[in-house]
């Protein structure tokens, strides 16, 4: 049960299965295939400056702010990462139904890539530009890989995502309000002030933005 409004509460479920999947035997041919899908869809976070250095080690991050879909992507490109102060540091490659990203190991500032950037004057600060898909049963893994890898003690994580207006539940006209807008959540442990209005109930935060 939440504590809160914006807590993400994992509930169990059984959707989409019914008894005759669940009573149908899975032949050696399945879950071959089933394995070679899997492997296909394990997701591999590159970071370029690790390779000299201990990759057991985890990075020291003060601040990370994630920008998930092609509007907050664009938001970064504009407001933040047009200018000189800012290194290319990392990638994440992934292949699912809507995102084919190459097999080559070179970072590169493309779309179908997560990509991950460092301010030259302060290395603990970091970005992540995540304009391509992420499917849902690709997403703890996005976060066990990118989050495994850096040092939780002291770690800020901002979250930037976008929806469309007619998702916005609320008791006035959606034509009536001016778009875009700004909405937040936060958890208990951000004491900061919060630059605008909390989100309003019942709306609700899905996909790789809630996990």
């Amino acid at each position: 049960m939440a504590t809160f409004f914006g807590e993400v509460v994992v509930a169990p479920s059984r959707a989409g299965l019914d008894e005759e999947e669940e009573a149908r035997e899975e032949t050696p041919e399945d879950r071959e295939i089933r394995r070679e899908i899997e492997k296909k869809r394990e997701i591999d976070v590159l970071w370029t400056w690790r390779s000299g250095g201990c990759a057991e080690e985890p990075l020291v991050c003060s601040r990370f702010i994630v920008a998930i879909g092609r509007n907050a992507a664009a938001f970064l490109s504009s407001f933040i990462l047009d200018s000189v102060c800012w290194e290319v540091v990392g990638v994440v490659k992934l292949w699912n139904e809507w995102c084919r990203t190459s097999s080559t190991t070179n970072v590169l500032p493309t779309d179908s890539f997560c990509l991950f950037y460092r301010l030259i004057s302060d290395p603990t600060v970091l970005l992540c530009q995540c304009s391509c898909y992420v499917a849902e049963d690709q997403q703890f893994q996005w976060l066990e890989k990118v989050f495994g890898s850096m040092q939780k003690k002291g770690l800020q994580v901002t979250i930037l995502s976008t929806c469309p207006v007619a998702d916005y539940k609320t008791q006035e006209s959606t034509l009536t309000l001016v778009s875009p807008f700004l909405r937040a959540l936060k958890t208990k442990e951000f004491q900061e002030q919060v630059c605008c209005p909390l989100l309003e109930q019942p709306n609700i935060v899905r996909d790789l933005p809630a996990a």
